[in-house]
This record gives structure tokens, C-alpha cells and sequence, in this order.
């Protein structure tokens, strides 16, 4: 049975003004899958920033609040973790909400004393973890929710998913929505949730449950997922990543100077 998790400080480092967690995919999945957060140390929230969260923090201080806030971060998209690396920061690698996920949907049976809830985008991916959850003797432990279009601007519909998520006793939240929605809703309702690891791994979740297609093991070697979401995807995701490009370069750009 998973024991009650002491806080503890694992390396970081400090990247545009923010702690970065050194533990790899496989020490976080491990850490979560055999440990409940206890109610003194409440939300324990993991976000895998890519350089969408690096660029959109300039202007949105609730998402950077959330990850001030997070008990752990991780460098997730390659740019992220490559400017680490040049500044030589103690990084072992890329550290994917995807791979976070992949590795706890892969051993079912380290999570048969969790609690698990599931923040999904449609009523399809709902019967899709119901459906691996029954597989895997996991169907008591699971609930699913799917809020609506923009339920991050409506305070009531927030709080509501919130008491819902505690109602089930949740130990795992899982938060399959996208950024930044799923961080600034864990921020800012965390006194509302109850104890739990709370993982913002938006489209990981998707693919992991088979949602969505697996990169390509070429793509995944050459770092180039974004190229494989343009893809599938063209029309959301260019304009999403130009944006995005540019909003890390000059975080970048920022960061150097004030920290050098």
C-alpha cells in the first residue's frame, strides 16, 4: 500500500526564475505511485513546462503563480531542456508529461491504492479510461469529468469540478485539458481539493490512453513532436508554436540578462 509521502527538496535548478526538479520520468512516476500526499502537505502539483508555458508567463501571472507553486517542474519541450543544458544546469534529459504517464498507465497495478480522477475533453475519452480502468480491476477507483468550453473564466463551474474531484477522495488527479488551464485551476482551487498528486499533462493523457497517436520513434529520437502535432493538427498548431517560439526567445533574451 502506498505510504504517506514526506516532503523532501530533490535537486533544482533555477531557470527563468523558477525551481526545476533533476528527477527523471521513471523517479516521478515511482514517487506518485507509492506515495499519498498527506493533509498538511495537500496538492502536490507536476507540471512539465514546454516553451508554450515559458512564453505565455510573460503575460499571465496566475500560470506562473502555479508553477511558483508546484512541488515539482520539469523541462518537458526540447528548446526548454537544450537552453538548460547550454547554461549547464544539472539536467539528465527531457522530462515529458507524456512520459510521466505513459510509465504509470503502463504498471496499473501500482495504482490500485489510488484514488483516481481524470479531467478529460470529451465524452469518447471518458469511455476510453473507463474502458482501461475496468481492464486493470481499476473501475471503483476511477471517475472522470469533462468541463466545458472555457470553464476556467466561470468561478462556479471551477469550484465545482473542484468539490466533485474531492467528493471521490482523489489521490491522483490527472488534468488532460491543456495549458494553461489544468495548472492555474489546481493553483487557485487547491484549498478545495484534497490531498493529492495533481499532474497537468494535458495531451500526455491522450496518448497514453490511446486517444491520440504515439509519435513516430524517429520523430521522438530527433526531438521533433512539434513537427508531428503540426501534422496531425495544422491548423491549431502552427500558429500556436510561432507564437510560442517567439515568446520563448524573448524569455530567453530576458532571462540572460537578469541572470546571466
Amino acid at each position: 500500500m502506498p505510504q504517506p509521502t514526506a516532503e523532501r527538496s530533490p535537486q533544482t535548478f533555477t531557470l527563468f526564475g523558477l525551481e526545476f526538479s533533476t528527477l527523471s520520468e521513471q523517479d516521478i512516476a515511482t514517487e506518485v505511485a507509492s506515495t499519498l500526499r498527506t493533509p498538511a502537505q495537500g496538492v502536490g502539483q507536476i507540471i512539465t513546462p514546454n516553451i508554450q508555458h515559458i512564453s505565455l508567463m510573460r503575460h499571465n501571472p496566475a500560470l506562473r503563480q502555479a508553477c511558483q507553486h508546484a512541488a515539482l517542474l520539469t523541462c518537458d519541450g526540447f528548446p526548454l531542456y537544450y537552453y538548460a543544458k547550454w547554461r549547464g544546469k544539472p539536467t539528465h534529459g527531457r522530462v515529458t508529461g507524456r512520459g510521466i504517464v505513459a510509465e504509470l498507465v503502463a504498471q496499473p497495478a501500482r495504482l490500485t491504492h489510488h484514488r483516481i480522477f481524470m479531467v478529460l475533453d470529451s465524452a469518447r475519452t471518458v469511455d476510453i479510461a473507463r474502458d482501461w480502468a475496468a481492464r486493470h480491476g481499476l473501475a471503483e477507483q476511477l471517475d472522470c469529468a469533462v468541463p466545458a468550453m472555457g470553464f476556467d473564466k466561470r468561478p462556479a463551474e471551477m469550484q465545482a469540478l473542484a468539490e466533485q474531484i474531492a467528493r471521490h477522495g482523489t489521490t491522483l488527479l490527472l488534468m488532460g485539458v491543456g495549458a494553461p488551464r489544468s495548472e492555474i485551476f489546481v493553483d487557485q482551487y487547491r484549498a478545495s481539493l484534497p490531498p493529492c498528486w495533481a499532474l497537468c499533462i494535458g495531451q500526455g493523457l491522450l496518448i497514453a490512453l490511446g486517444c491520440v497517436p504515439k509519435p513516430p520513434r524517429l520523430v521522438e529520437y530527433f526531438n521533433i513532436e512539434w513537427l508531428w502535432r503540426i501534422i496531425l493538427e495544422p491548423r491549431r498548431m502552427v500558429g500556436r508554436y510561432a507564437c510560442s517560439a517567439v515568446g520563448f526567445m524573448l524569455a530567453v533574451f530576458k532571462d540572460l540578462l537578469h541572470h546571466g
